[in-house]
């Protein structure tokens, strides 16, 4: 079975990020493709903060990645870049963490304008990191990405199939 490890550089659980990647995991799971979210959060701060690579969590954390057939790489824009916490992981990653594999940037901002960070910040990192194959991402707009009063993840129309449809050409 297919196997995808989702990196989540969101610094908060409850963010609108977290809850694009629960529905690309529940999307991938209707299509009979394991998904398995990492949330750098869920490694302690002193390890990313101080570069512990030995540090148990971290090495967990790079076997689930080395392991995975697909990567997904997932960050809010903050300060037209990906976030603090998402670079501080990435920078734990062996040399070639990410050798041989295909990597979809999944990144969502405040408006169209941070689009290119993709391109001129993301991307760079994970070339460097040995990815085989980058996609050519995916960038949803905060306004298209609501909770309801029951906190259930609200999509526009036009943002869900853009997303259904890059989430299924990943897997192709």
């Amino acid at each position: 079975m297919l196997h995808i490890v989702i990196i989540s550089g969101s610094p908060y659980k409850s963010s609108r990020l977290n809850g694009l990647i629960t529905y690309a995991q529940q999307f991938y799971a209707r299509q009979g493709v394991k998904a398995e979210v990492l949330h750098v959060t869920d490694i302690p701060a002193e390890a990313l903060i101080q570069a512990q690579f030995n540090h148990e969590k971290v090495k967990e954390f790079n076997k689930k990645v080395d392991k995975a057939d697909l990567v997904i790489v997932a960050s809010q824009v903050y300060k037209a870049s990906f976030t603090g916490v998402l670079k501080t992981y990435l920078d734990l990653l062996p040399q070639d963490g990410l050798k041989d594999k295909s990597v979809l940037p999944f990144v969502i901002g405040g408006s169209l304008a941070h689009l290119l960070m993709v391109d001129y910040s993301l991307k760079p990192v994970l070339s460097a990191l040995g990815a085989k194959w980058i996609a050519k991402g995916l960038y949803t707009v905060e306004s298209d990405v609501n909770w309801d009063d029951s906190k259930e993840l609200v999509l526009t129309k036009q943002a869900k199939e853009r997303i259904d449809r890059t989430l299924t050409e990943f897997i192709k």
